[in-house]
């Protein structure tokens, strides 16, 4: 059992109330009882009860996370990265993380509240926002601290760090339609994430521009998984007159979308172009090597962590909110249109 700040009264012969306002350096605490006091405390081994200090003070020195999941399995290599860069600049800044998970809707909502009315937290850091999201609004209401991995529609009044997916998807659509793609199809992500919008409207925008419309009948919705990428790459393969080009809004779906193009004896790359969306870590190595936007994960996650440390503090934040600008990394996945 640890030392108590009692066993420390009972060494010292002072008041427990003298000892504890000694060991949190009050001034009505002289400095030589000061002295014994904190002495006597490191030679028993005295370890302060954090928990009970931050009680104190009002405050938990801590960030919290809520992750919006579907189904009983999550693993998505796209949030292993932005934990990892909101945990490692957290721990700098001098805070815990406290990462929760919930399926969005109203059970994701009460998680909130709890979060905020139980002072369990000092801040949030929202991800995947929505078009009309909920969770900021909610947030908003209460003036409580956080900050967005992306943005919402209406008014953008709340600080986030996002990355400029509709020039990415220029950008990819400049790269098909140099390699003589025309026919191309694309798997989107669930319309009510806001990227999702994003990222669309800067392939139509694109292909208009260039009179190569995206044809209704090849838009595919998936759900970020491996699985749905498969899945909706099969029927999108099985048109009489197939695309030759596939952009995929994530990198799960692209890679789901490379297994079924070659289970059906497609070459990736020659018989068929993919696109994926994120650049996470296996992209590079996956067969072929997949094309996709680079978006920064662990950097965003650390900005967007940064952003909220200094909101709780109180400090004024150099920049409120930031756009990314997108890179376009090619690789063997897309190549030139074949005649087929």
């Amino acid at each position: 059992m640890g030392v108590s700040i009692k066993d420390i009264a009972k060494r010292v012969g002072f008041s427990v109330t003298t000892v504890s306002r000694a060991l949190n350096d009050y001034d009505d605490v002289n400095a030589e009882t000061k002295d014994l006091i904190r002495r006597t405390a490191a030679e028993m081994g005295y370890v302060p009860n954090s928990l009970a200090q931050r009680f104190q003070k009002k405050k938990t020195d801590t960030i919290g996370l809520i992750l919006p999941t579907f189904g009983p399995r999550f693993s998505d290599p796209f949030f292993s990265e932005f934990l990892a860069g909101i945990g490692n600049k957290a721990a700098a800044q001098g805070f815990d993380l406290l990462v929760s998970t919930r399926s969005p809707g109203e059970e994701e909502l009460i998680a909130y509240r709890q979060m905020v009315q139980g002072r369990r937290i000092d801040g949030l850091v929202i991800v995947r926002t929505r078009k009309h999201d909920e969770r900021i609004e909610y947030l908003r209401s209460v003036e409580f601290p956080f900050v967005a991995f992306g943005r919402m529609e209406g008014e953008i009044d709340f600080p986030f760090v996002d990355e400029d997916g509709k020039s990415g998807m220029r950008l990819v659509a400049d790269h098909l339609i140099a390699l003589g793609h025309r026919r191309i199809a694309c798997i989107a992500s669930p319309p009510e994430l806001m990227f999702s919008q994003f990222r669309l409207d800067g392939l139509q925008s694109r292909l208009d521009e260039l009179d190569l419309s995206l044809d209704p009948g090849l838009i595919r919705v998936g759900d970020l998984t491996q699985r749905s990428g498969y899945e909706q790459t099969l029927d999108l393969l099985d048109f009489a007159n197939p695309p030759s080009a596939i952009v995929a809004f994530n990198d799960l779906m692209a890679l789901g979308a490379m297994s079924a193009a070659q289970n059906r004896g497609l070459t990736v790359g020659t018989d068929v172009s993919i696109t994926g969306f994120d650049n996470i870590p296996i992209a590079a190595h996956s067969h072929p090597p997949l094309t996709t936007v680079d978006q920064p994960i662990y950097q965003i996650g650390s900005m967007v962590c940064e952003m909220l440390a200094q909101k709780i503090k109180g400090e004024t934040l150099e920049r409120s909110q930031a756009l990314l600008q997108p890179e376009l990394i090619i690789r063997e996945s897309s190549g030139k249109a074949s005649a087929r």
